[in-house]
């Protein structure tokens, strides 16, 4: 029998402020310890170019440690602690599915995961934490403090993070295969939806001030008739007590003054008729103007709402698109912005071997198309994770982390993916700088869903890191030319 107790929110934030003060006090001691923050802290940075925008980061298990690239080259480094035995951080290929600066596990004592950047929905993430020099996290990455802090300022979700068993890095690859975009008319839709989107927002608020306008101008002539209306009640009733004088007079000259009176006051009745009828007949085309106002600013506003969304859809139009081929599966599906847009069967030679996993980027615009890196994960058996005692593998002339490229398994994987005409062609519209093609013998994981770019796990490394993870609801997704697609924002997974 499990009994499950809950802190109360007092105990909760006591426990937080324990933490932060012990997450300040691991990195006093690290940067006073002169053994230990040369180990654990060796970040790096790039500093003989301008530095762009993040693209990728490669996660080497072998060797516990990130590197950030952009479309030059790396451009960041940092030791990491993944997921230690039996909770092992997969290896695979993710992306940042959300950020959360100031983030506490929902499930580990509220333990607090600085800067987090969610990699799955069941709560696979990078954040800061403590770095032990080997793998002890519960799946996440730990990343040095300020390092996840400035990797967190730089990074855009979408952002594609690769976890290999052993040390990788991109390498420049040229294939006929790989997509060139045609004449894309995204980027001229895009920026006509934004001008016609600015100028229904300007409409929109004309529209809104000239019903405030007729509103006010109908309210003051509504004034006027209710200042007539009162004078001819009043009015009314004088003549109704003139009346009255006159039949209860008593004498020939009570009843004349009375009489007088009474005339009086008729004429006041009859000048307020007639002021009222005017001011009646001037309220009136105020009060259609009122509701013609109000019906052209609620269309406005309809037409303003529209334009919004078309120009929401044409800037997604211009985000990368990610195309995954599964051997397993022996199709290819299309995603952009998260949302499925595509799937269709492929061939594939040799169906029955192994192809590894690939992971080509679109890193940048040529004057010819676009010029892609690989990525690849040979996935075979693993190198191991770096043991316990935080053993880092060296190449044989001493470069920490000496990167294996293996151009020609990339290629042959190309060369084995026949791909319809009509998608490459579909794929080709569309395809643009941080667009991604990944091949692997894997099936999408089930943590690709709704709210997730494909997400391809390695079904032959250590998965203890999401096996101990929280069941969450299964997603339906739709592969085809209408995307299918709700938001899973407004439901929280427990992150580890």
């Amino acid at each position: 029998m499990r009994s499950y107790f809950f802190a109360s929110s007092e105990r909760q934030t006591g426990m937080r402020i324990a933490r932060n003060a012990l997450a300040g006090l691991v990195a006093v001691i690290l940067a006073t310890d002169p053994t230990g923050a040369t180990t654990l802290r060796n970040e790096q940075s790039v500093e003989s170019r301008p530095v762009g925008e993040p693209i990728m980061a490669v996660i080497s298990l072998h060797d516990q440690r990130i590197t950030v690239y952009d479309s030059k080259g790396w451009i960041l480094r940092a030791p990491v602690s993944s997921g230690q035995k039996g909770r092992e951080t997969p290896a695979g290929v993710f992306s940042v599915l959300q950020k959360e600066a100031d983030h506490y596990s929902n499930m580990y004592d509220d333990a607090y995961m600085p800067h987090m950047q969610r990699l799955t929905w069941s709560g696979i993430a990078l954040h800061g934490g403590p770095l032990p020099g080997y793998p002890a996290s519960h799946g996440c990455v730990r990343m040095p403090y300020d390092f996840a802090e400035r990797l967190f300022e730089a990074t855009r979700l979408g952002m594609r993070v690769i976890v290999a068993p052993s040390n990788v890095e991109p390498a420049a690859i040229d294939h006929s295969a790989l997509f060139q975009p045609k004449t894309n008319p995204n980027a001229a839709a895009a920026s006509a939806a934004a001008a016609a989107a600015n100028e229904a927002v300007g409409k929109a608020e004309q529209a809104r001030l000239a019903a405030v306008s007729a509103s006010r101008e109908a309210a003051i002539a509504m004034v006027a008739v209710r200042k007539v209306e009162i004078a001819k009640v009043k009015a009314e009733a004088a003549l109704t007590a003139t009346e009255r004088a006159i039949a209860s007079a008593n004498s020939t000259e009570t009843k004349e003054q009375a009489q007088d009176a009474n005339a009086k006051v008729i004429g006041q009745v009859g000048e307020l008729e007639a002021q009222l009828a005017s001011a009646k007949t001037d309220l009136q085309p105020k009060l259609d103007a009122v509701l013609a106002a109000r019906e052209a600013a609620t269309a406005a506003e309809a037409a303003r709402a529209d334009a919004a969304e078309a120009a929401r859809k044409a800037a997604r139009d211009l985000d990368p698109v990610s195309v995954f081929v599964s051997r397993k599966t022996q199709r290819l599906y299309v995603r952009q912005a998260f949302q499925p847009i595509l799937g269709v069967p492929v061939t594939i030679q040799d169906p029955d071997r192994p192809i590894g996993t690939h992971v080509f980027t679109a890193m940048e615009r040529t004057g010819t198309g676009l010029r892609w890196s690989v990525v690849s994960m040979d996935g075979g058996p693993a190198d191991g994770i770096a043991d316990q005692l935080g053993a880092v593998h060296k190449s044989s002339d001493g470069d920490v982390g000496a990167p294996t490229r293996d151009l020609s398994s990339a290629k042959a994987a190309l060369d084995r993916i026949a791909i319809p005409q009509e998608t490459v062609d579909r794929i080709a519209e569309i395809v643009s700088p941080r667009s991604s093609l990944t091949i692997s013998d894997e099936a999408l994981s089930p943590e690709t869903g709704n709210g997730t770019e494909f997400v391809v796990v390695m079904s032959n490394e250590p998965q203890g890191g999401l096996k101990h993870r929280r069941p969450y609801p299964q997603v339906g997704v739709r592969y085809d030319r209408l995307p299918y697609w709700r938001s899973p924002f407004g439901a929280r997974y427990s992150t580890w």
